[in-house]
């Protein structure tokens, strides 16, 4: 049986040079796992530490703590950085990945916290829309990105490093 969910506190800040590159990648391992047994090759399920700490060079990596220890991450891409697709091409656009909670703490407040952090860092960026791309049948995301405001925009391919379609979603950020 499932623990019953309720938010949780945490302390949402910037990745700083002494956390641990090793454990944020295995924290995005566990994140994803689910994912990866559904079929998706999210490349966060299986990426190397030099992969995090590229992606993560792309902007600005978050983190959420409870009890000190990292327990979510999300990475704000510089708009710049924002490319690949059309959507993503657009200089108003910034979009962000390598989003990830601990799979015991989902449901309970931390992701919510971490897209609203990046959310309004994007907005104090100038960023109009901060975008995203999922697999295309991962509904369950895809749920909770509409939940939290964000559209579909279109669809996005990046295979070979995924193997599924993916669905860009948005959302107009208030300055």
């Amino acid at each position: 049986m499932r623990p019953p969910r309720y938010s949780i506190p945490v302390t949402i800040r910037p990745l700083l040079l002494s956390d641990s590159i090793a454990e944020l990648t295995r924290l995005l391992h566990r994140a994803y796992g689910a994912l990866a047994r559904e079929g998706f090759r999210f490349w966060a399920s299986h990426q190397s530490e030099e992969s995090t700490r590229s992606r993560i060079a792309e902007g600005t990596c978050l983190v959420a703590l409870h009890e000190e220890r990292i327990v979510g991450t999300i990475t704000l891409r510089k708009r710049e950085l924002t490319k690949g697709c059309a959507w993503y091409d657009r200089p108003d656009v910034a979009s962000f990945g390598q989003f990830a909670v601990e799979p015991e703490l989902q449901g309970r407040g931390i992701g919510r916290a971490l897209l609203e952090a990046a959310e309004r860092r994007a907005g104090e960026e100038g960023v109009a829309e901060l975008a995203l791309d999922t697999a295309e049948g991962a509904t369950a995301l895809i749920g909770m990105y509409e939940k939290l405001g964000y559209r579909f925009i279109g669809h996005a391919d990046w295979r070979p490093d995924t193997n599924y379609r993916s669905v860009v979603y948005s959302k107009t950020l208030q300055r």
